[in-house]
This record gives structure tokens, C-alpha cells and sequence, in this order.
């Protein structure tokens, strides 16, 4: 008959099973954690635009305003803003919160800031310096609202995303002035009988 000897296991250490628990504790929350993540994300870009653009002021860089517009720097600037009395030299893209492309300039574009546009927009270029380059969220009641001026480009109540370059900009008095000069020249180097073209350089070149 053979006898089976057995061998005892040594205690576990106190402070090694509060460790033990430490960490699968820290396990549990980071996967909670990720997960509402992960849902919160899933209902912002699904839902409302107020669930959207309550996640996105939360994400790394982004800035929201008083008025509630919210931006992003792509490209930093330098130099002073510019003012409701300038005009400013801009290339943009417009889409809609789904990524679709609803506006495009194809070449620089002046834009005076003492302009009619959207609050948002204009609010949007006061906050750009020279030779930037921002990402701005338009909730609706800083774009059209429910005023679209395209229903098959821009639904009712759309929350526009800009990406903006800022190419410059001068006084409006200064660009205006700037503009004649140029018609004038044209017109005195265009053939007789010719309709002298338009066509300027952005603000601020």
C-alpha cells in the first residue's frame, strides 16, 4: 500500500490578495469605462445634435465659444484677428455632420466680415489669424436653421463643419480701393472693344 504524501500550499500574503483585487477591480472599470465610451460615441455621431456636439466639445483640442460654436486648430496662425471692418481672403469646405461636401471654394475667395453670412461663420473668421487653418461645428441656430437655402444640399436644422484656410486680410476700405486700381488697369490694357475679365487677389497678398 503506498501512502501519497501531501504537500501543502503556503498561505497567500494578505497585502497580495488586496493587490490581486486592486487589479482586477482596475480591470472592470477600464472595461466599463471603454465601453460607455464606445456607446457615447455611437449616440453623438447617431444622434441629436445636441448629444453630438456635447461629445465632440469633449474630445482632445476642441473648443467651444460662449456662443456655443465649437472649433478645432488644424494649422496654428500668427499675427493680430481680424475685425467686422475687414475683408478676408479665405478657402473653405462645407459639410454636413455626415461628412457629405455641400459647398467648396475652388479658388480664393474675398469675404467681408461686415457681411450678412451666417453668425457662426462670420464669428468663425474673427477667431482665425493669418496662414491658419481651423475645423468649426455649426449648431443650427448658428448656421441656417431651419432657412436652408438648399433643402437638397443643406436639410432643415443641419449642423454645418467648416474647414477654413485663412489667406489674409485687410480693411475693407484698403481692398476696395485695391479693386479699382485693378479694373482700371485692365481696363486701360484690354483691346478696344473688349470686356476687361475680374478676377483679384485674395486679401492680404
Amino acid at each position: 500500500m503506498s501512502t501519497i504524501t501531501a504537500v501543502p500550499l503556503q498561505p497567500v500574503k494578505r497585502s497580495v490578495l488586496v493587490y490581486l483585487w486592486i487589479g482586477i477591480l482596475v480591470a472592470v472599470l477600464g472595461a466599463s469605462w471603454l465601453a460607455m465610451r464606445g456607446t457615447a460615441e455611437v449616440v453623438a455621431v447617431r444622434g441629436t445634435n445636441a448629444q453630438f456636439l456635447s461629445w465632440n466639445k469633449t474630445r482632445p483640442g476642441v473648443v467651444e465659444t460662449a456662443s456655443g460654436l465649437q472649433y478645432q486648430i488644424l494649422k496654428p496662425g500668427e499675427g493680430p484677428l481680424p475685425t467686422q471692418t475687414d475683408v478676408a481672403g479665405i478657402m473653405y469646405v462645407g459639410k454636413l455632420r455626415d461628412g457629405t461636401v455641400f459647398d467648396a471654394s475652388q479658388q480664393p475667395v474675398p469675404f467681408p466680415l461686415s457681411s450678412g453670412a451666417v453668425p457662426g461663420f462670420l464669428e468663425a473668421l474673427k477667431l482665425m489669424p493669418k496662414d491658419s487653418k481651423y475645423r468649426f461645428w455649426l449648431k443650427p441656430e448658428l448656421a441656417y436653421g431651419d432657412q436652408s437655402p438648399d433643402l437638397a444640399k443643406i436639410p432643415k436644422g443641419s449642423l454645418l463643419v467648416f474647414d477654413i484656410d485663412m489667406l489674409g486680410f485687410l480693411p475693407e476700405t484698403v481692398f476696395r480701393q485695391r479693386m479699382m486700381q485693378q479694373q482700371l488697369q485692365q481696363q486701360m490694357q484690354a483691346p478696344q472693344g473688349e470686356a476687361p475679365g475680374h478676377a483679384g487677389p485674395p486679401p492680404g497678398q
